[in-house]
């Protein structure tokens, strides 16, 4: 760890400046640690939120029925497979419906889905309140048009070619993993796309205690790791009507963001830790914020489905996550179950080389993928190489095999990622049900 001298100043001051130093972290800490997302359990009853992120509002509602209400939000459709398996409770379930963004593959209809990116700068407080300094520039990571410009020239927003042809990154997911309802692939009318544009920044303040920092020998700030119920408190409105004292809530407000978007708040270089630094590093969740309806719109509940989601300079992790790799998880998630109320039969996906294991029971198509060695897709486009993380099918969630997906895949874009099913038939936490 480098320590800065500090100019004569107060006594208060200088405790002031102490404290600050404690807590700024080394570079070395963030190539330690396994970087992920975080997952919907992990978020419920955290506070500003007035329902768990990832939409367990409406859980009951979308496991029961195949058709899911009516909300005033996003283009979406419904369906199901069959397979036998488990729910949470260990009860016996084969018939698993899912919710995903767009329409049907068979209605050989076009979406296009508004993607407002919305910029979000972060200023890291110290004890008086003020931007924390350590003898250099202030603390602030900051979040603009420029950066948000270097996004939509990826391939979250722009197309590249895939096996399955050449789209933006998450239409062309849906098209590879639906390819047997698409005429084997020959039917082109049927995609969902992103429509990126540009909003408002708005600004964030931590204050201390909440957070950590890196920074270089000259004091400048790299990143930083902030307490998760701070961020989600100061992202989303904790109580209706809304107001504009939270991120979400003034971009809800001024127009930016509407019920007919996917809504990206796009932070630079800062990523989450829950409780203490040993559940480090959370660097992306997708989620809605729920709110009433009223005549202008029957009554509906009206929600709006974002994400929050980091970019992160190449080689602060180890593992190849870089720049998109976030954002691309997130909207491919908000994709495949965007109301994170998606069920599936219990899965175990294990990492050959370092051993690490994730289980889970829902149709988070990155988690997956996200311990796996190759977790990320090199892309070159617009004079950079973008590295968006590759995803699981949903005919790996169904224990399809073979799988009915292009090229007979369980993985997007690398179909050599993901190979072999997870083991069936588990209990809750993939214990093994010996059946």
């Amino acid at each position: 760890m480098t320590f800065w001298a500090l100019a004569a100043a107060s006594p208060g001051a200088a405790l002031a400046q102490s404290s600050v130093r404690s807590a700024i972290l080394p570079l070395s800490f963030l190539r330690q640690v396994q970087p992920r997302t975080a997952r919907s359990v992990e978020l419920e009853g955290r506070a500003g939120s007035k329902k768990s992120p990832g939409g367990a509002a409406a859980s009951t509602l979308l496991r029961t029925a195949a058709i899911p209400p009516a909300f005033d939000t996003i283009p979406f459709w419904s369906g199901q497979f069959t397979t036998p398996g488990f729910d949470s409770g260990g009860n016996p379930q084969s018939r698993w419906p899912y919710t995903m963004v767009g329409t049907a593959p068979e209605s050989c209809r076009k979406t296009a889905i508004p993607a407002p990116i919305v910029p979000v700068t972060v200023d890291l407080l110290g004890p008086d309140g003020q931007v924390a300094t350590i003898a250099g520039p202030p603390l602030t990571l900051t979040s603009d048009t420029s950066l948000a410009k270097t996004v939509t020239n990826s391939p979250v927003y722009q197309p590249f070619t895939y096996t399955s042809g050449t789209g933006q990154f998450n239409d062309q997911m849906m098209r590879a993993q639906f390819w047997d309802r698409l005429h084997q692939g020959a039917d082109d009318a049927w995609h969902v796309t992103l429509t990126p544009e540009t909003k408002c920044g708005r600004r964030m303040r931590i204050p201390f205690g909440s957070w950590f920092a890196f920074a270089d020998d000259a004091g400048r700030p790299v990143a930083a790791l902030v307490d998760v119920n701070a961020f989600v408190g100061l992202l989303f409105p904790p109580t209706s009507p809304v107001d504009d004292t939270t991120v979400v809530g003034a971009a809800e407000l001024a127009g930016d963001i509407t019920t007919h978007d996917i809504s990206t708040f796009l932070f630079n270089n800062v990523f989450l830790y829950d409780g203490d630094l040993s559940n480090c590093c959370i660097l992306g969740f997708h989620s809605y914020d729920s709110e009433p309806g009223d005549l202008k719109n029957g009554n509906r509940e009206r929600r709006y489905v974002t994400n929050y989601a980091s970019w992160i300079t190449n080689g602060l992790f180890s593992g190849g996550f870089g720049d998109v790799t976030a954002i691309s998880h997130e909207m491919s998630e908000i994709f495949n179950d965007p109301f994170g109320d998606n069920t599936t039969p219990w899965w175990l996906s294990s990492d050959p080389l370092s051993g690490a294991q994730l289980c889970q029971d829902n149709l988070e198509s990155g988690d997956v993928l996200e311990v796996l060695s190759q977790a990320v897709f090199p892309a070159s486009m617009h004079g950079r190489t973008y590295h968006p993380q590759n995803e699981a099918l949903l005919p790996w969630f169904a224990f399809q095999s073979p799988s009915p997906a292009n090229l007979g895949a369980y993985s997007f874009p690398d179909e050599t990622v993901l190979t072999a099913l997870s083991p069936s038939l588990l209990q809750p936490q993939c214990v093994p049900s010996g059946l």
